[in-house]
């Protein structure tokens, strides 16, 4: 075991105030959008899994590269008001943050130099030579249920932390909670009862995280 102290983020809703997905359909009108937050906020309930949505979702929208761009300025302007501040605090206190997401990794990435985090652990998007949408990473494992668990242990096997925080808002975030040692459920944007019941802490403001970690 190393002395590393490992602390992932949920990004949408949580590190930001969107959902990066939803931003994407709402650049396809309104009857897009619709269908696809509705799959969305139904996907964070746990009300129907997230593998029989996430293909149909970016089916529905198949964004493109410069489109997935955008989506990441957005998330900047709308960052959670105290990350930046929560981060160097963590960072001071021996935290190393990662961001685990069911969102794309091209979207993400913007935000995370931004919050100045090295990993991102989400889904690639594929585009063509011009840019054009051809598909996503179907294998990686926060397309389905289980998968950001199943990702955190195979992160613990390769680095071997001495201690592990997870902190989200959405029924995927909650399944981490017996594969880490504080689960932080987070509710600034959303508040979800079976997180809310279901998180060993809960919180409204990512500032009001740092004094809660040993």
């Amino acid at each position: 075991m190393s002395a590393a102290k490992l602390i992932f983020f949920d990004c949408d809703s949580t590190l930001s105030a969107i959902e990066g997905i939803d931003e994407m359909a709402r650049l396809r009108g309104g009857d897009c959008f619709a269908r696809v937050e509705t799959m969305t906020r139904e996907a964070m309930d746990g009300k129907i899994p997230i593998n029989e949505i996430f293909g149909r979702r970016l089916d529905l929208i198949r964004p493109t590269r410069e489109e997935t761009a955008r989506v990441g300025q957005h998330y900047i302007d709308t960052i959670e008001p105290t990350a930046l501040e929560t981060m160097a605090l963590l960072r001071r206190q021996g935290w190393t943050p990662i961001i685990l997401s069911a969102g794309y990794t091209q979207a993400i990435a913007p935000l995370a130099e931004h919050l100045g985090i090295e990993r991102i652990e989400a889904v690639n998007l594929q585009f063509d030579e011009q840019g054009n949408y051809q598909g996503f990473d179907a294998d990686y494992p926060t397309t389905r249920n289980g998968g950001k668990p199943a990702r955190i242990l195979q992160i613990k096997a390769e680095l071997l932390p001495a201690q592990t925080v997870m902190v989200g808002d959405g029924i995927s975030d909650l399944e981490t909670a017996g594969f880490v040692g504080l689960f932080v459920g987070f509710g600034r944007y959303v508040q979800r009862p079976k997180v809310k019941a279901g998180a060993q802490t809960f919180i409204n403001s990512l500032l009001e995280l740092p004094p809660l970690l040993p």
